[in-house]
């Protein structure tokens, strides 16, 4: 029978070791697994952008693969380590920090475990006294032997209730009369588009279509730093280079970019439920 692929995803970069002797411990344990790369670009300690990114690209692997998420600023700590086994057919391994809140919402998790390290973490005599490094004697770990067949996913651990799996909180937008609201829940950090948590669906029933000019308005807590009259297209090719545009992202939600340039650093903006957008009908 096939195994399952192993994706990974940290905020750790590749700047110095941690990656390689993460995917060290997976291959010692199977050779034969085969390892992908999500991101190991994720901001610092984001364990929403960690999630996030999770929902972004999951159902487009096979069913069964395994993720690894490790953005981990409790390492160490009461925090509980995890796999989740999704109502789609996925597993993640991950601290249980937030990291499974866009799963849980939309995809669903039907069970999950937490990591018995008396027998699923790496022994190692000079790693008796690590406690700093659980992607590599933890997740990464656990990972392999699951993926291996060494064990069952009963083996992973003790299941424990979903109801108390930890998530942030997920603001929905809402419409108006004349205008939809919504928040910018997260960035394309290397172009500096904002996306929104407004579904195509939902822009759809507020009356928007393609090709509508559409007056635009973003605040920062209260204070209003964008205000310009907007063109909605469905592709960049369609708007003049270096003009702000609306389009409908990869994931069907409604989203802002400068074409050929960087909205996020031209305009100050970033993401967050700090970070208000209002589209106004005709």
């Amino acid at each position: 029978m096939e195994k399952p692929m192993l994706v990974f995803q940290t905020d750790f970069t590749y700047k110095e070791g941690a990656v390689c002797a993460m995917y060290g411990v997976v291959k010692s344990v199977d050779r034969s697994l085969e390892i992908i790369d999500g991101t190991h670009e994720l901001p610092q300690y984001d364990t929403w952008s960690a999630s996030y990114r999770l929902y972004q690209s999951m159902s487009f692997w096979p069913k069964g693969t395994i993720f690894v998420s490790v953005v981990d600023p409790g390492v160490g700590t009461s925090r509980k380590a995890c796999v989740a086994k999704t109502s789609n057919g996925y597993y993640v391994v991950t601290p249980d920090n937030g990291t499974l809140t866009h799963i849980k919402k939309y995809m669903g998790i039907d069970e999950v475990r937490e990591i018995d390290e008396t027998v699923n973490r790496l022994k190692r005599d000079d790693n008796t006294e690590v406690a700093i490094f659980h992607g590599r004697d933890l997740f990464g770990y656990c990972a392999a032997r699951l993926a291996s067949g060494i064990i069952t996913y009963e083996e992973v651990g003790p299941a424990y209730s979903v109801e108390k799996i930890k998530t942030h909180e997920i603001l929905e937008p809402h419409i108006y009369d004349d205008r939809i609201e919504g928040i910018f829940e997260i960035n394309d950090p290397n172009f500096g588009n904002l996306w929104s948590n407004i579904t195509l669906k939902s822009f759809k029933e507020a009356g928007f279509k393609f090709g509508d000019k559409i007056h635009t308005e973003i605040y920062h807590k209260d204070e209003k730093v964008f205000d310009d009259e907007l063109y909605y297209y469905q592709s960049f090719s369609t708007a003049a280079n270096h003009t702000v545009m609306i389009y409908n992202n990869e994931i069907n939600k409604i989203a802002m970019a400068v074409v050929i340039g960087n909205l996020c650093k031209e305009y100050n903006l970033d993401f967050g439920p700090d970070y208000r957008v209002v589209f106004y009908k005709k």
